[in-house]
């Protein structure tokens, strides 16, 4: 341990290995048999249950936690992957408190839901720790789909089109696929790279060639994948990152958010380095996971500053909460007016904001000290590839479909990829089969 919390600058090293191990270990270790079949028994089996109806997946809940309760796991794990091949990821990531939880009949009437992210969780780890694919592929069709991007919503994508019988070939521009599992959650969420593992698993199906460093507009084109394959998916994210429009935001210090969680997925962590004092800019789940995780790391203070109250940010009260519970400090309405230093960050000076008449208005100033900081403040399309006729990208576009957050209407969330995904494989299914998209 050659640095601390109190070590002035952007170092690395801040904290004992046993600090580190500790700091990055499952934030919530799975539920044990016993423990599963008790939080499954809490459930009432809802006829036109909302939990289902609020998955943007469709599992079947009640079903799958009443195999649970009776004692088929596996089963309870089929059912999940049916409608979620990446259920087990979701299981670890998904806003449930915002989604199937928060409708849950018992939340609604005692303010404490079935755990039903937890109980997804116990099903799909217990069959994916026996190493089976629980599908079995169709007859070979003869078809060829190219899927671009391995993200959530291109495996989901290639999956079930493999599932289907025809033969994919996934084009991936990182060294590793998975994507936003990959290299843009954080990393106490899915420890012992449990994103590459699930991919290995899902693979398992058949049919799917990943090709990695490979990207579109690079080294492929829009027009050759037309040519060569009997249809295409785009699943290829948002690689753009939105600028702060602040002055100063190119000094020493200053960086994306995602490039900083990128970059701790992949390394071991005490050699990531982060500053005695850090801040973030933004508000959504990226802002949550730079903060929690440049605390983790041992900074000695960490402050996200978003620009609209509370209720309006896009990461969740639990999230928030997690992160405060952290030792992380959330401003609330505040925008960055200018961001402070010679060669390298020293402070960020921000404005507070209020609703006027021509939208957010600017109010009195104050400034924080930091020595880095982190931008999330949303992700865009980098450069939007083309048909060969000139057509923008969009959900379907002759032989081309697109999905997950790329697509019009993306919400930067793991099920909705995956929901995206899968749906465009059957609708490439049917087209490719006649019987019409």
């Amino acid at each position: 341990m050659s640095n601390s919390p109190l070590t002035p600058g952007v170092v690395a090293e801040r904290l004992s290995p046993a600090a580190y191990a500790d700091n990055f270990s499952d934030v919530q270790p799975v539920l044990d048999r016993h423990e599963a079949r008790v939080a499954a028994d809490r459930c009432y089996f809802c006829f036109d249950a909302p939990c289902m109806t609020a998955c943007p997946t469709s599992i079947d809940i009640p079903l799958f936690i009443r195999q649970i309760a009776t004692g088929t796991p596996d089963a309870a794990a089929k059912t999940i992957f049916a409608q979620n091949i990446l259920g087990g990821m979701c299981a670890r990531v998904c806003p449930t408190e915002q989604l199937c939880e928060e409708v849950c009949v018992r939340e609604v009437a005692e303010g404490k839901p079935v755990e039903i992210g937890r109980l997804q969780r116990f099903a799909t780890d217990t069959l994916m720790g026996k190493g089976v694919h629980p599908f079995t592929r169709a007859a070979s069709t003869g078809k060829r789909v190219a899927v671009v991007g391995a993200g959530p919503a291109g495996l989901a994508c290639a999956h079930r089109l493999a599932l289907k019988g025809h033969d994919v070939v996934i084009f991936e521009r990182h060294a590793k696929p998975g994507g936003l599992n990959e290299y843009g959650i954080a990393s106490y969420k899915t420890p012992e790279n449990f994103a590459a593992r699930e991919v290995e698993w899902l693979l398992k199906i058949g049919g799917i060639t990943v090709k990695t460093g490979v990207e579109l507009g690079r080294d492929i084109t829009l027009a050759e994948l037309e040519k060569d394959y009997n249809a295409v998916f785009l699943g290829i994210g948002l690689a753009g990152v939105n600028a702060l429009r602040a002055a100063g935001e190119d000094l020493e210090g200053v960086r994306n958010a995602v490039d900083f969680i990128a970059e701790l997925r992949q390394s071991d962590k005490p050699s990531v380095a982060v500053g005695r004092d850090v801040v973030v800019i933004g508000g959504g789940m990226t802002a949550v996971d730079a903060a929690v995780q440049s605390k983790l790391l041992g900074a000695n203070s960490v402050t996200m500053v978003y620009r609209r109250g509370k209720d309006k940010m896009s990461a969740s009260e639990y999230e928030q909460d997690h992160a405060t519970q952290s030792g992380v400090r959330i401003i609330y309405g505040a925008a960055p007016v200018k961001v402070l230093g010679a060669e390298s960050v020293k402070g960020v000076e921000f404005a507070y904001t209020h609703d006027g008449p021509n939208g957010l208005e600017l109010g009195e100033t104050f400034t924080l000290k930091a020595d880095q900081v982190f931008k999330a403040i949303g992700q865009m399309l980098a450069a939007a590839p083309v048909a060969k006729d000139g057509a923008k990208l969009v959900k379907q576009q002759g032989k081309i479909w697109a999905g997950g957050d790329c697509a019009a209407g993306g919400e930067d969330l793991t099920v909705t990829a995956v929901a995206e995904g899968r749906d465009a494989a059957e609708a490439i299914h049917a087209a490719l089969m006649g019987r019409g998209a």
